[in-house]
């Protein structure tokens, strides 16, 4: 057999992940074009079967094992969309699976796991801890370990992205990918640059864990002291060893974006395309406000889109607030009949919508200022909420931002 990432094998690969995969053409982003000034085009693994690209690699590696492997029955590690992809894989090979994941992995991801006829071991805090337990469970009890990056063949598979996307776009001048450990920048950097050398092929990581950053900036693989981001999915304290001769010299650029514009490109794909895409899959939309884009056809990988609800409904509500959509004055009334229609009045005047009011009669002795009134208020965006301030203050009211809780 040839070697993997070598493009006679992305080509087995891409004939293998066909027969599992879904269909996730590439989409033009009206808005995001008009945006950056570029050809932007999504391409959209979060509705790829389990939710997630992960599928691709899991499937392709567990084609490569021999029946004795497979039988021996698989394990890996994972913050959860390897371990769909692994599991809904090893249930298509009719291969026992047992997925390692951290103890905060989101609910969701933890039950589709299981769903898909896997067994799940929580252990650790972040998916190192996890991984290396996993290690000891698989030497413990002799299964095949699936790695969810640090393997060429499980990157060789994440590759028939690029694939796809120069089929759909031949004239593609970038591409955008996330990373985490660095499979996938891997598999699709290496075939790109086998495809079409002059593509540009750009890794995206959380400012909270760029561990490939660091790596390519000392010349080795380095390990982060600790990880925080709201991107689990990328929460990764050191890259791929195996796999890292393949980024230095195929990736040509890493960029970091902080978890802040993560939660109001959720607000943009929900808005203006109607998809819900998980945080790490949005480092790539978050990254387009970070390169220059004008001219160029540029393709931002979304690598999945599995988020549970509680923590998309604080991700709506923290991106409202980011985009100044909801806020919170706090204004001193006059204790006497009257002064809350009086504001209310201004605040319908100026097409602010109240959502949440709060009254309190006892914060000052001075009846002239004796009523604190906390509003939180719908707004357009941060110049109507600055009109609404700004109205307040002319009738005297003396406008306080104070922190949103809603």
């Amino acid at each position: 057999m040839s070697e993997a990432l070598s493009l006679d094998r992305f080509e087995q690969a891409y004939e293998t992940v066909r027969k599992v995969t879904l269909d996730t053409s590439l989409i033009y982003s009206d808005y995001l074009t008009e945006k950056t000034g570029g050809k932007v085009y999504l391409k959209p693994e979060n509705m790829q079967r389990t939710g997630a690209y992960k599928v691709r690699g899991a499937y392709y590696k567990i084609s490569t094992l021999s029946p004795e492997e497979r039988d021996r029955g698989l394990i890996t590690a994972s913050a959860g969309n390897h371990a769909q992809g692994v599991a809904y894989a090893a249930r298509e090979f009719g291969a026992r699976a047992v997925i390692v994941m951290p103890t905060g992995t989101p609910l969701i991801k933890i039950n589709r796991t299981r769903a898909l006829g896997a067994e799940v071991v929580l252990f650790g805090d972040v998916y190192d801890e996890a991984c290396d337990h996993a290690y000891r469970l698989a030497e413990e009890n002799g299964y095949t370990f699936i790695h969810p990056f640090d393997d060429p063949d499980v990157a060789t598979g994440q590759g028939t992205i690029a694939m796809e996307i120069i089929k759909d776009l031949p004239l593609v001048d970038m591409i955008l990918v996330p990373v985490g450990g660095g499979g996938l920048a891997t598999g699709v950097a290496t075939l790109a640059k086998y495809l079409k050398p002059n593509v540009k092929v750009i890794g995206v990581e959380p400012a909270g864990a760029a561990c490939l950053k660091a790596s390519l900036r000392e010349g080795k693989v380095v390990t982060l002291p600790d990880v925080n981001t709201i991107a689990d999915g990328t929460a990764v304290k050191t890259p791929g060893v195996r796999i890292f001769p393949w980024l230095q010299q195929n990736l040509d650029e890493v960029i970091t974006v902080p978890d802040e514009e993560l939660v109001t490109a959720f607000l943009d794909m929900v808005e203006n395309h109607k998809m819900v895409v998980e945080n790490s899959g949005l480092l790539t939309v978050a990254a387009l406000g970070h390169i220059d884009c004008r001219g160029k056809k540029v393709v931002s990988v979304l690598s999945g889109g599995n988020m549970d609800i509680i923590t998309m409904s604080s991700v709506v509500q923290q991106g409202l607030i980011f985009r100044d959509r909801i806020f919170t004055v706090s204004v001193l009334l006059p204790d006497k009949p009257g002064e809350l229609h009086r504001v209310s009045g201004v605040l319908a005047d100026m097409k602010g919508n109240v959502i949440k009011l709060e009254h309190n009669q006892f914060v000052s002795i001075n009846r002239n200022s004796a009523v604190e009134l906390r509003i939180t208020i719908e707004a357009f965006g941060t110049d109507h909420k600055n009109q609404i301030i700004s109205r307040l203050k002319e009738e005297g009211y003396g406008p306080r931002l104070v922190s949103t809780n809603i």
